[in-house]
């Protein structure tokens, strides 16, 4: 039986349409969406810009909330989403999924009117593979990860065609970077969730899935991966030397913490992971961005 909303204030009813909308989540990808518009742009207009980053925001939420609508049983046997809206009984399925579509098309409203056709055809590219394809498969098997790290690395692409209308040898560059980030930072996550993943039937290891030396040593890959990557916006003339140097101290440094999660194996070492990509991307995008500035 659907969950019943129950009465809420004014207050309480806009906290749980923030964690409908993964807010956080979604900032992020609008910070994402906004690095890439501003390393690609000419001539900046601050109210298209406004407008692009508040259509992400909407467009985001609305993949999200349909996330959870879809995800509401599963969320319900894990601790750390047992208190979402929806399995807690707080906000029905019926009001989300309403929710949902006025946010989506306003979103696609807003990003189209502000930008161009072909961001808005990336950007429902992006929330078809998150909400219709990388959602079901994460009960699959470890290919979710490959799936749902290109929605995860389309935002900085997407900001790029908003403010160039072209895909370009340089809009690859970054969609690249924050492709291959996703596999450390999907893979951390999920050795720290491995328990709750579980209880859900989610698989989202590589291999035979466990907390073991295999995945040590994928996480590692592709984190290596990154400080290469991490040169190629000076390559392509995106940004400059000093972008490069901090990009190259932060991906060894994040390198660093994966030798240490091969070494121990623990909970303790995939959580500095996790939390040393939270920092490694915004730190670089950060950089690039003043380095073009």
């Amino acid at each position: 039986m659907e969950a019943i909303s129950i009465n809420m204030n004014l207050a309480q009813r806009l906290k749980a349409y923030a964690v409908l909308f993964k807010a956080r989540l979604s900032a992020l990808v609008v910070f994402s969406s906004a690095f890439g518009y501003v390393l690609g742009m000419e001539h900046f207009s601050f109210s298209s810009f406004a407008l692009f980053c508040l259509g992400g925001f909407l467009i985001s939420g609305c993949s999200s909330i349909l996330n959870q609508i879809k995800e509401s049983q599963f969320d319900a046997l894990m601790k750390r989403t047992s208190e979402r809206p929806i399995p807690a009984g707080i906000i029905s399925k019926t009001e989300a999924f309403n929710l949902s579509i006025v946010s989506g098309v306003l979103g696609v409203i807003l990003v189209y009117t502000s930008t161009n056709f072909l961001a808005t055809s990336l950007s429902l590219i992006s929330f078809i593979l998150y909400a219709f394809v990388y959602t079901p498969l994460k009960r699959v098997g470890p290919i979710a990860v490959f799936v749902g790290a290109i929605p995860g690395a389309l935002p900085p692409l997407i900001g790029w065609v908003a403010a160039t209308n072209a895909i370009s040898a340089e809009a690859l560059v970054i969609f690249g970077i924050q492709f291959i980030w996703q596999f450390p930072h999907f893979w951390a996550i999920a050795w720290v969730s491995d328990e709750d993943y579980k209880r859900a039937g989610f698989q989202l290891l590589p291999y035979k899935g466990k907390k073991d030396m295999n995945t040590a040593v994928n996480i590692m890959v592709y984190t290596l991966f990154l400080i290469p990557l991490g040169l190629l916006p000076a390559k392509f003339g995106i940004s400059g030397i000093n972008s490069a140097i901090v990009a190259t101290v932060c991906g060894v440094l994040f390198l660093a913490q994966t030798f240490k999660l091969m070494h121990k194996c623990t909970d303790k070492a995939a959580l500095k992971i996790m939390f040393g990509s939270f920092l490694y991307l915004p730190i670089i995008q950060i950089a690039y961005v003043l380095d073009k500035v």
